[in-house]
């Protein structure tokens, strides 16, 4: 709040002071004079602060001819001061305002989320990617949920506002469905592990309030199998529909069980995409040429002399093995072994529903960025409409398989059949 009410020659003051850049737009000096508070408050730099705000304060009791001393400050000054040094609370003075465009970050021991870092950098808590969510801002850094006293319930509060352009994002953007927008504000929660990106992971207990209302939380999927516990897929939550479009701020509340794991929180303004949407996307950049295609075929099918079969030739089934429809899109992710493809528009549809972004051949991970669409059975497919299988052989070259003139092979050389 502080650093809030700074003018331009406070901020550039302050910045000065750390050895950090004085340069550029007022709203560009309060972020970084904000980020500065997050994330490297010692007790040099607070002190500063304070000397700037009171100075500052003494200026302006000047300038109206009502001298005051600095122990009788005014109650507003006391009203920051109080709720500054409490940790808990946020003083009712004007945090946020329409004219200034910052992503709002304030102290964590404000937002009562984790503890200040030390002056040492240490590694961060890093999501993974989500191929159907682009971020667009990071609002709140993944920060350490820490328990404020023994109870196996805790709550963590947070408090931000959104930047006009933000919600500018939001109200312009198109609906996914009634009440849900495709430029959203998401909570994601996971393991505070620095050793890797994290996938989204749920404490136990959790709930999740927005200003005054408690946020939909996904639930447990139930297993068809006996013995098998239940699974909760962990994914972004929605908080858009409950939060104020304007410069007022918002007020999310995470609760959560205490059980000895230590989980982070970060909040993102993201657009959400559709299978219909990351399918375009992959047929833009992501389809490999017909000669390369066939390269890697030639490959598969080179006679290793080591080996004591010969490979003839491989068979592909035309059949996605998901939906057992003839493929339309032939893909197949880049670090997989096989030649089989399955149908790209099936493949997206099903992680739109339930992201688990496995391959239906081989069950080795898949993900989106590793596609292709293969361009050489892309071709076959137009080529081939009368047969559901065909045969690639040695000299990458392909034949069709049809069910009443089964091709026989000898023992001496069989046909290595793959993805069955």
């Amino acid at each position: 709040n502080m650093v809030m009410s700074f003018r331009v020659s406070d901020l550039q003051m302050l910045l000065g002071f750390v050895g950090r850049s004085k340069s550029g737009l007022k709203h560009e000096l309060v972020t970084r004079a904000l980020q500065l508070v997050q994330f490297d408050c010692s007790p040099e730099v607070f002190k500063k602060i304070k000397e700037l705000y009171e100075t500052r304060y003494a200026k302006k009791s000047s300038e109206v001819a009502q001298p005051q001393p600095q122990q009788h400050r005014s109650p507003e000054a006391l009203s920051i001061h109080s709720s500054y040094d409490r940790g808990s609370t946020v003083a009712r003075t004007s945090i946020a305002t329409a004219n200034i465009d910052y992503p709002a970050l304030y102290g964590k021991y404000l937002n009562g989320l984790g503890r200040l870092p030390p002056k040492v950098a240490k590694p961060e808590v890093r999501l993974v990617k989500l191929p159907f969510y682009t971020t667009l801002d990071e609002l709140l850094k993944p920060t350490e949920l820490v328990p404020q006293n023994n109870e196996k319930l805790q709550e963590s509060p947070c408090i931000f506002a959104l930047t006009p352009r933000q919600v500018e994002l939001i109200r312009n953007s198109r609906e996914l469905q009634p009440g849900v927008k495709s430029v959203q504000v998401v909570l994601r929660i996971c393991y505070t592990d620095t050793s890797s990106p994290q996938e989204d992971q749920y404490p136990p207990n959790i709930a999740v309030k927005v200003n005054h209302s408690y946020c939909s939380v996904p639930g447990y999927y139930p297993s068809n199998k006996p013995g098998v516990e239940p699974k909760r897929p962990c994914r972004p939550i929605n908080l858009t529909h409950l939060m104020y479009l304007s410069a007022a701020t918002n007020r999310i509340t995470v609760t959560w069980g205490n059980y000895g794991k230590s989980y982070s929180v970060g909040l993102y303004l993201v657009r959400q995409m559709t299978s219909a949407e990351l399918l375009q996307r992959l047929k833009t950049i992501g389809i490999k040429h017909p000669e390369l295609c066939k390269a890697l075929v030639k490959e598969k099918l080179r006679l290793d002399p080591d080996s004591e079969i010969a490979t003839t030739g491989v068979r592909v089934s035309l059949i996605c093995p998901l939906v057992k429809m003839r493929l339309s899109v032939p893909c197949r992710a880049e670090t997989c072994a096989h030649l089989q493809c399955f149908d790209a528009v099936f493949y997206l549809q099903m992680n739109e529903k339930k992201p688990t972004w496995m391959c239906p051949v081989c069950d080795k991970p898949a993900p989106y960025d590793q596609l292709i669409i293969d361009g050489l059975l892309s071709k076959i497919l137009t080529e081939c409409e009368d047969a559901d299988e065909i045969e690639y052989l040695v000299d990458g070259s392909w034949c069709p398989i049809r069910a009443e003139k089964e091709r026989s092979c000898s023992p001496q050389c069989p046909i290595l059949v793959l993805g069955e």
